[in-house]
């Protein structure tokens, strides 16, 4: 689910460098925070006391120099003492001695005593000294130089430490800030691949989101018979609630975890669905339950809530099953045969169709369009879990995703038109196709999709 970010003036992120758009709020590289960059102060021209700003001088006016004193006379500056000119001695009481290059004022093979200003000849590389070398070295030589920690090499972490990306030297806090350089680490869900089989699913945090609220869950299974069964569920956290990124993860792992239980069992598929979507719902409820200690110091705070979206390919069947506006979409691997959307939105838009009030274009021209009937979560109105079942006649893919992808593919005709033409063989390629397209399209929201090859592949089959 988008959200509206606030325009910012910033051509290029301060942390990172990273070019930005305008109407973003965090950096899509390093995630820093625009909103706490402060505004560049207005162009103003300097004025004089008077209150009325300089004239530029122009370049023909002439320019009254003041006239040199004389050497030695009166108002001429007092002589000019060197350094070296200067007695002194070194921390232990002996007397400076030093042989620079004669001034002109100095007599000629005349050395002078002070601070030795000709530049050794060894390159500038310090090192920072060890403890048992900080003390003079008994032959009598010089202590070891100390190191500049800009051009000093970082130390090895030890095994195990995450690294922070930015300055390779830091250790990343349990915050995921770079305890060197502060530098924001990227998170383990900001991109996402998985492969099961013959299923495969890659998730982003998209170009304009700060995190990503989306997760996903892909498993494959064997039915009583023996026969395969390949599952996978997408889920879309709402923005609007809280944790929605905790919701859609106990929502896809509840239901993954529940298809995978029952569908061995024998229990039918579509059956099978429904109950997944049911147990997925109570793992979502029971984010919400909280101490009344902690309603109170964040009351502005409401249920967790996310979308779902799931299907299960066995060998001659195709289920399908959602809450909220999620969407699957069949594409058959004969073009020539049309693509379907197998899934209707629980949204204003949709129940404007429904009811003949809009057309489907006008209706998510609205800015309403995107607001869910339907969803998973404690302040669900009514948990109604949609499920359908389909046989094709013919071999293709189903894809499953979330509105980050299909705002940028709506119908089914442009959804099978960037599918690549090779997706059952190779699923997980043309989910990072789809998750390509959506950030080239803009990315301005969190794009999750998974494909599934119907007919099912017998157990060991992979992409290739």
């Amino acid at each position: 689910m988008s959200q509206m970010s606030q325009p910012t003036a910033l051509s290029r992120c301060p942390s990172c460098e990273e070019p930005l758009e305008s109407g973003d709020r965090f950096c899509g590289a390093c995630g820093y925070d625009l909103s706490v960059v402060p505004a560049p102060p207005p162009d103003a021209p300097t004025l004089t006391m008077n209150g009325r700003a300089p004239h530029p001088r122009s370049e023909t006016d002439p320019v009254h120099w003041p006239a040199a004193p004389a050497p030695g006379g009166p108002g001429a500056p007092a002589a000019v003492h060197l350094p070296t000119d200067i007695p002194g001695t070194d921390s232990g009481g002996s007397e400076l001695s030093g042989a620079p290059a004669a001034p002109a004022a100095h007599t000629a093979g005349a050395a002078s005593k002070g601070v030795r200003f000709d530049r050794p000849p060894e390159p500038d590389d310090y090192h920072l000294a060890s403890p048992e070398l900080s003390a003079p070295l008994a032959h009598g030589g010089h202590p070891s130089r100390p190191v500049d920690p800009r051009t000093a090499a970082p130390p090895t972490p030890p095994a195990g430490t995450k690294v922070c990306v930015a300055c390779r030297a830091g250790n990343v806090d349990t915050d995921g800030y770079c305890e060197n350089c502060g530098h924001a680490q990227p998170r383990e869900r900001d991109h996402m691949e998985q492969e099961s089989g013959t299923v495969a699913a890659v998730s982003d945090r998209g170009l304009r989101h700060h995190r990503n609220e989306d997760a996903f869950a892909v498993a494959t299974a064997a039915l009583p018979d023996g026969s395969p069964a390949v599952v996978a569920i997408v889920c879309d956290g709402v923005s609007s609630a809280t944790r929605p990124d905790d919701a859609s993860l106990a929502a896809a792992r509840t239901a993954n975890e529940a298809l995978l239980e029952a569908l061995p069992r024998g229990t039918h598929p579509q059956q099978a669905m429904y109950d997944a979507i049911v147990a997925a719902s109570h793992a979502v409820n029971a984010l919400a339950t909280e101490p009344e200690t902690a309603k109170e110091h964040a009351p502005h705070q409401n249920a967790p809530a996310c979308t779902l979206v799931g299907a299960v390919v066995t060998a001659g069947l195709l289920v399908v099953g959602w809450v909220g506006d999620s969407r699957a979409y069949w594409v058959p691997v004969d073009r020539g045969a049309p693509p379907a959307r197998l899934t209707e939105d629980d949204s204003w838009a949709a129940q404007m169709v429904a009811a003949g009030l809009m057309s489907e274009a006008q209706a998510y021209a609205d800015e309403r369009a995107h607001a869910i009937t339907g969803w998973l979560g404690a302040d669900a109105y009514e948990l109604e879990p949609h499920t359908a079942s389909f046989k094709p006649d013919r071999p293709g893919v189903v894809v499953v995703c979330t509105d980050g992808l299909w705002n940028y593919a709506e119908a089914a005709e442009e959804m099978a038109e960037v599918v690549p033409p090779d997706a059952e063989r190779r699923p997980l390629h043309a989910a990072r196709v789809l998750v390509g397209h959506a950030l080239d399209g803009g990315g301005h929201d969190n794009v999750t999709v998974a494909v599934l090859p119907f007919p099912a592949a017998p157990q060991g089959a992979g992409s290739a």
